[in-house]
């Protein structure tokens, strides 16, 4: 992620890029993302526009996917597994204690920055349950304090 200052110019840039694609708003909401590590909300007009769309359209999409975040993630982004395996396994409790240690709530960030905490549901790591995603890599067999030291770790 690059994470830099959005810019107007920027944005009708990716749009461009992206147009002739079906449906190009999924495609442009990533690249937006990717760009500058979430939909900044002034640039959901520019989008609209760029799309013949209307904001409510656009806004729809993003306040819809838990993927896309309308502020800056923490240094970290965490996303625990809800499905019914590692809840069975677990992973209710473990969340609850993670969200509690990081002071923060599902999609939330903690109030240092250091990490972004998001659900996901499944990972296919059902079998070594309960499972999360940091930053993108998967970890399993998760307890209280291999979380919070995997979360901690320099990235």
């Amino acid at each position: 992620m690059n994470e830099r200052s959005w810019n107007p110019e920027r944005i009708t840039e990716i749009v461009s890029a992206h147009a002739h694609l079906e449906g190009p708003l999924l495609p442009i909401l990533h690249a937006v993302q990717a760009e500058f590590g979430f939909i900044p909300r002034d640039a959901i007009p520019v989008i609209a526009k760029g799309l013949n769309v209307t904001r409510a359209e656009v806004y729809g999409v993003v306040s819809f996917y838990h993927d896309f975040r309308e502020q800056p993630a923490g240094r970290r982004v965490v996303k625990i597994c809800r499905a019914e395996a590692c809840q069975s396994m677990g992973g209710r409790t473990l969340a609850e204690r993670v969200l509690k240690h990081f002071g923060t709530d599902w999609g939330g960030t903690s109030s240092d920055g250091a990490v972004t905490i998001g659900p996901v549901y499944c990972l296919g790591l059902c079998s070594v349950a309960p499972a999360a995603l940091i930053d993108g890599e998967p970890h399993a067999r998760l307890d209280m304090p291999t979380l919070v030291k995997a979360v901690e770790a320099k990235p």
